[in-house]
């Protein structure tokens, strides 16, 4: 049973799916606003971890092939037969994916529902099956994902969009690709040899690294403008010293880049964004 678990765990990939979810929170506690009823924010919480699971499945299904020639993937449950790809597995994804657009909309409202589906749609389909393996941009656009989560816990509250959840979607857009090209110049000979175009492979580690740099200098001053459109100290706290630690180890990144200084920025990459995402909720929460 345990074992089982930890298999469907890996194959929709639920811890992405987890901080995809705690996005949408998070875009829900920066929009000024009517409080949300609890049921409600309970019904936003499971539609967006179940549209990012669906979409978490359906890149595993895509990329069984890709996932068997890398070592870090071939143990996946789709790879090492544990789960048998086919008709069943697709139609149990996109029901997944139709059961959570459709409590969004039931819940909520159409725009609640459309941000949904693109989150999904932007990561199984844009992300997965045309960008990459074509262009180093994939994880670029590939970030919209969260964007989409953001966008979707700020239309729970007002559909008519405001400043502070832009701004955190953006940032959300900015910070997917350091995080990842971080990852990707720790595992660049993998990536290398499966022939998928991660930033470091294309350019070089130190290239990506100075990218990566540029890349979070942005996004952490970018999410201190919140508290400038009504976010308390609280938010300015978390967003403060989250960035600040992202910003030394991705200068670190640049000094020496190599793969141990590139895992400690993957790790920082997450320390930021849950300390973003956890003060902005509890700067809801208590600040109100």
């Amino acid at each position: 049973m345990a074992t089982t678990v930890a298999q469907l765990w890996s194959v929709f990939k639920l811890r992405i799916g987890l901080a995809i979810m705690l996005c949408a929170l998070g875009g829900l506690a920066v929009t000024p606003g009517p409080e949300v009823a609890g049921w409600k924010i309970l019904v936003l919480a499971l539609a967006v971890l179940m549209s990012a699971a669906s979409a978490g499945a359906f890149n595993q299904y895509v990329e069984r092939d890709l996932d068997a020639r890398m070592p870090r993937t071939r143990n996946r449950p789709f790879v090492n037969g544990t789960f048998k790809a086919g008709p069943l597995w697709l139609g149990a994804i996109l029901g997944i994916l139709a059961l959570a657009v459709a409590a969004a909309a039931w819940a909520f409202n159409l725009a609640v529902a459309l941000h949904v589906f693109l989150g999904a749609f932007t990561y199984g389909v844009v992300y997965t099956i045309w960008l990459k393996n074509r262009t180093w941009l994939n994880i670029v656009f590939g970030g919209l994902a969260g964007s989409f989560a953001v966008l979707a816990g700020a239309s729970a509250v007002d559909p008519q969009l405001s400043a502070a959840p832009v701004v955190l979607a953006i940032v959300l857009f900015l910070w997917t690709p350091p995080h990842f090209w971080s990852l990707a110049t720790a595992l660049h000979d993998e990536y290398a040899a499966a022939r998928v175009p991660m930033l470091p492979v294309v350019v070089g580690d130190s290239l990506a690294a100075k990218v990566i740099l540029a890349h979070t200098l942005a996004l952490v001053v970018l999410s201190l403008v919140p508290a400038a459109l009504g976010m308390g100290w609280i938010y300015l706290a978390g967003a403060a010293i989250g960035g600040g630690y992202f910003i030394l180890k991705s200068i670190h990144l640049v000094r020496e880049p190599g793969r141990k200084a590139a895992m400690a920025n993957f790790f920082a990459s997450l320390v930021q964004l849950s300390l973003l995402l956890f003060a902005a909720i509890a700067d809801r929460a208590i600040l109100g």
